[in-house]
C-alpha cells in the first residue's frame, strides 16, 4: 500500500465568511496530496501525462465531520490501498496537523485514459513499478 501526507496551511481565500474552508477545496487537497504522493514515489503526474495518460475521476464519495478553518494547518493522509488495474482507489482523511479527529474523509476513484486511443488502458508499467516498490 502507498501512503503519504500532505501537508496544507489553509489560505484565506479557502474559507467561506465564518472562516471555515469551502467544502469544494478538499477536492483541490485530495489532488494535490495525490500528486504529491506520486512524486515522492519518483514518479511525477506529469511523468504519466508527457506519456498520453491521464486520470480523469470516474467517482468521488466525500465526508464532512468537523471543520477546518483559516489558517488551520492540515494534513491530508492518502491511501492507494490496493494495486491499480484500469482503475486505481484513493481514499483520504483530512486532520489538524497534530490532532486525532478527522475532519473529512473521501474516497475517489480514477480510470487511466490513453489520449490517443481515447479510451480508458491498463495501469501504465511504471506506475505498477511504483506500487511494488512503494515505501509506506
Amino acid at each position: 500500500m502507498v501512503e503519504h501526507v500532505y501537508r496544507h496551511r489553509v489560505r484565506y481565500r479557502e474559507c467561506d465568511p465564518m472562516s471555515v474552508v469551502y467544502h469544494a477545496h478538499y477536492v483541490d487537497y485530495f489532488e494535490a496530496a495525490r500528486t504529491e504522493a506520486l512524486r515522492a514515489q519518483g514518479l511525477p503526474y506529469k511523468t504519466l501525462e508527457d506519456a498520453g495518460i491521464i486520470m480523469p475521476v470516474v467517482e468521488m464519495n466525500v465526508r464532512y465531520h468537523q471543520p477546518a478553518r483559516y489558517d488551520d494547518l492540515v494534513e491530508v493522509t492518502v491511501r492507494f490501498p490496493e494495486t491499480p488495474n484500469v482503475r486505481v482507489i484513493t481514499e483520504y482523511e483530512v486532520r489538524r496537523a497534530g490532532e486525532e479527529p478527522i475532519l473529512v474523509a473521501g474516497r475517489v476513484v480514477l480510470c487511466f485514459f490513453d489520449t490517443a486511443r481515447r479510451r480508458p488502458v491498463r495501469a501504465p508499467q511504471q506506475l505498477l513499478d511504483v506500487f511494488e516498490h512503494a515505501t509506506p
